[in-house]
């Protein structure tokens, strides 16, 4: 299965999510970047409020694209502590990075909110949307972040996941729906006809938009 583009995705997805339509319990929360831009598509079609929820990848020492964890807005980390142990990493490294990328979370979201508060998650139904899940590293510390956030359920929501993931997060997510879990899964873009890169000023107008 391939996409068009990121809001093809999104209007498909949102097919799947039509039991939550204009449920006032639910709250949709895109990934930034990429995964608000499906996210928007979703929460257009089911009537239902967008935001975002941040979350940064920790990449291994040498090679940044390998994920060996996620650390939310709260500072909280989730760790393959497998692939740490395997690759011998450093608890310097690692401290180092997750500042780094603490930084950055605070960064966005100062951008993308530009000073409106984020909307109450207690008691509601957590959607969180990316537009594609590889390790799914950085939507485990989504789900945390949203029940920290006093989410009383959370769902998961992506057009494409990779196997092992799926996995993962069907352990943690009260429901996960997605449109394709392939065999062979080597990066998100694959599944896109154009994949381009997702820039902060789309993100702040999308949640305009809504």
């Amino acid at each position: 299965m391939i996409f068009k583009n990121p809001q093809e995705a999104g209007q498909q997805l949102a097919e799947k999510l039509t039991p939550y339509k204009n449920n006032n319990q639910a709250i949709i929360l895109g990934l930034p970047r990429g995964g608000v831009v499906v996210a928007y598509e979703v929460s257009k079609v089911l009537n239902l409020p967008l935001d975002i929820i941040v979350t940064r990848k920790i990449g291994a020492p040498n090679n940044e694209e390998f994920a060996i964890g996620s650390i939310s807005e709260e500072g909280r980390g989730v760790f393959d502590e497998e692939a740490i142990s395997e690759q011998m990493i450093s608890k310097e490294y690692i401290d180092n990075q997750v500042k780094k990328e603490k930084k950055e979370i605070k960064r966005r979201l100062e951008k993308y909110r530009e000073g409106q508060k984020p909307l109450d998650l207690k008691n509601k139904i957590a959607i969180i949307v990316d537009d594609g899940i590889a390790t799914g590293s950085t939507v485990r510390a989504a789900i945390n972040s949203a029940i920290e956030k006093g989410a009383k359920n959370v769902v998961v929501a992506t057009p494409v996941i990779a196997r092992d993931a799926l996995k993962k997060i069907s352990q943690e997510a009260d429901e996960i729906i997605y449109l394709h879990a392939p065999i062979l899964f080597y990066a998100v873009g694959q599944f896109y006809k154009d994949f381009t890169q997702t820039e902060d000023e789309t993100v702040v107008n999308l949640l305009k938009k809504i």
